[in-house]
């Protein structure tokens, strides 16, 4: 058995709830693995200045954000990835004409295309971000994710261009009509990479658990990478492991099956 070293866990849908909360196994398994010396990183497409909250909740003090654009290590910064000022020029056309909406992730804040839009207030509510601005060109440079609303069924074609980004559907319900944009050499999996190369961990010392198909890359990248239950449909085959739902311990399940809990 490999001396398992860090772990990598996605936020919504893997530790989040969809009441947005956290199960007390989760927490336990947590902090079993950090008193055990193995580092904690939430990796997620969330920015990072949205996630003090959890990370207070869990004493995580590493990420992985904007879905591998950025990553901190106990306060360090390890390396920040801004999208191509052209590409975002294009994508944002691409919404207009085709009456789509966009929130742009700056390093500190959720620039909505149409802030007050009914479907910008769901996203805010879903998942629970406060640093919300209008969009402004002079943020063109400054981009590190984003994610498109209001897709119907087809219109992801639009969005097909050949430097290497393809969309992600975000799977949490009441949510299938948004899309993360996501960067071939920029993903999760191109991020915990990077992280352990710095580190000087070997992919079979590394954990990794998620639901949706911006994880693809993150479990195809560690040693030990986990679907969870409620994960989406295609998610599986990229996964060594499937563990229970998030509201069914699929955190603690995970480990206790590498024999780290329990």
């Amino acid at each position: 058995m490999p001396e398992y070293k860090v772990l990598f866990l996605d936020v919504d849908g893997t530790i989040l709830r969809p009441d947005d909360t956290i199960e007390a196994s989760t927490k336990e398994a947590i902090s079993t693995v950090q008193e055990k010396g193995i580092e904690v990183f939430l990796a997620t497409g969330r920015p990072l200045h949205e996630l003090d909250k959890i990370a207070e909740e869990l004493n995580i003090h590493s990420f992985i954000g904007y879905n591998g654009a950025y990553a901190v290590y106990n306060q360090e910064d390890l390396f920040k990835e801004y999208m191509n000022e052209e590409n975002v020029k294009q994508f944002l056309q691409i919404a207009a004409d085709n009456q789509h909406e966009a929130v742009l992730y700056t390093n500190d804040s959720n620039a909505f295309t149409h802030l007050e839009s009914p479907i910008a207030a769901q996203f805010i509510e879903k998942f629970h971000i406060h640093k919300n601005s209008s969009y402004t060109t002079s943020l063109g440079n400054q981009i590190l994710g984003i994610t498109l609303m209001n897709l119907k069924e087809g219109d992801v074609e639009h969005y097909k261009n050949n430097d290497g980004i393809h969309l992600s559907q975000v799977h949490l319900e009441g949510l299938k009509h948004c899309y993360d944009v996501i960067r071939d050499k920029v993903n999760k999996g191109i991020g915990i990479q990077m992280v352990l190369k710095h580190l000087g961990i070997d992919k079979e010392s590394s954990i990794a658990f998620g639901d949706g198909m911006n994880d693809k890359e993150m479990l195809m990248s560690v040693g030990e990478g986990f679907a969870m239950g409620n994960g989406h449909p295609d998610l599986f085959q990229y996964a060594k492991h499937k563990t229970t739902e998030v509201t069914n311990s699929g955190i603690y399940n995970g480990l206790k099956k590498l024999g780290l809990v329990g």
